[in-house]
């Protein structure tokens, strides 16, 4: 299992693995008022070679066609790898900007979140009238950054 990101430390040792610094630095990126969700941050960190191999095949022979986090001997993780990171290390970046695909608020942030989105003017879709007391969740069609240029709506 070693060198998988997967392979994520527990909290409280001191220092940050390279995954979690690649993962906060991807959430650093996004412009205010918009998000990507955990798969969208686990895919474009697919996309970058690991550092200090350059020259390494694309897949090994039993890697299912370079599936994702699925072990296939990539050392890059999915959304719920990417959604681990965030919980342990993810305070010191915005947080609020990487989020679920269904564009539902974190559990247990929702009314932090919730400011920073309206801070931020991130499009939001409101509650129905008859879901009294709910916290409306992300507009994620208008909302969604694919990491364009100045990460502006539409």
């Amino acid at each position: 299992m070693s060198g998988t990101a997967g392979d994520i430390p527990e909290y409280g040792t001191g220092e940050i693995p390279e995954y979690a610094e690649r993962v906060l630095g991807v959430a650093e990126l996004i412009p205010p008022g918009r998000v990507m969700t955990y798969g969208d941050v686990a895919e474009w960190l697919a996309g970058e070679e690991p550092p200090g191999e350059p020259g390494d095949p694309e897949e090994g022979p039993s890697s299912g066609g370079g599936s994702v986090g699925a072990g296939g001997g990539r050392r890059v993780g999915g959304p719920r790898q990417v959604g681990r990171v965030m919980a342990l290390y993810g305070g010191a970046v915005p947080w609020w900007r990487v989020v679920r695909a269904d564009g539902q608020l974190l559990p247990g942030s929702e009314l932090r979140a919730l400011a920073h989105y309206r801070e931020e003017g991130t499009p939001l879709r409101e509650a129905a009238k008859s879901a009294e007391g709910q916290v409306p969740r992300l507009d994620m069609r208008r909302a969604r950054w694919d990491g364009g240029d100045s990460g502006t709506n539409g």
